[in-house]
């Protein structure tokens, strides 16, 4: 199974770059860890009939009336779990960590830094980044793969501008086609 996880899209009306749909039609399913800003924009992520989604806290009050603070849920074998805000830190990922294994999950899924992180150990920390206003980073998602009883995520890459003219292309890093 192939997951895209992203976050942080604040797209502020129903205008989701067809590049990025084009992206999410290669994927089984796709995590949102909050922040789509508008209900408009989580309309059509939502239409694709793949999303698992948590409200971020820029987003809308009825997105926050509508989505839950954090999910999990059980894909292929593994426990995966989304928030959005976790814990303070942009760099020290340790409550993450305590936070998965409160949750009970394998993988955690967290946004708002908007910069991408992957880190496996006993759990699997995955923070997407964000397609449209990342912060020290391009922009980024992050493809997360279950296949024979394993779960690996890597970061790709995306090509783009700001959220309202935003084109994205999938590029993934020279590093991980290898």
């Amino acid at each position: 199974m192939k997951i895209l996880a992203i976050s942080d899209t604040h797209i502020n009306k129903a205008n989701t770059p067809q590049n990025l749909t084009e992206l999410i039609d290669d994927y089984e399913l796709v995590i949102h860890a909050g922040d789509f800003t508008s209900i408009d924009c989580y309309n059509e992520f939502e239409s694709t009939g793949k999303l698992k989604a948590v409200y971020g806290n820029a987003d809308d009050p009825e997105l926050k009336k509508l989505l839950p603070e954090k999910i999990k849920f059980d894909v292929e074998g593994f426990t995966i779990g989304v928030i959005h805000e976790g814990a303070l830190s942009v760099t020290d990922t340790l409550a993450y960590r305590y936070l998965a294994l409160e949750m009970e999950v394998d993988v955690l899924i967290f946004g708002h830094l908007h910069r991408p992180i992957v880190e496996q150990e006993d759990v699997m920390l995955v923070c997407p980044g964000s397609p449209t206003k990342p912060r020290m980073s391009p922009p980024t998602g992050v493809e997360i793969t279950i296949e024979n009883g394993s779960v690996t995520g890597r970061i790709i890459e995306l090509e783009g501008g700001s959220c309202e003219s935003l084109e994205l292309t999938r590029k993934f890093r020279e590093e991980d086609e290898s």
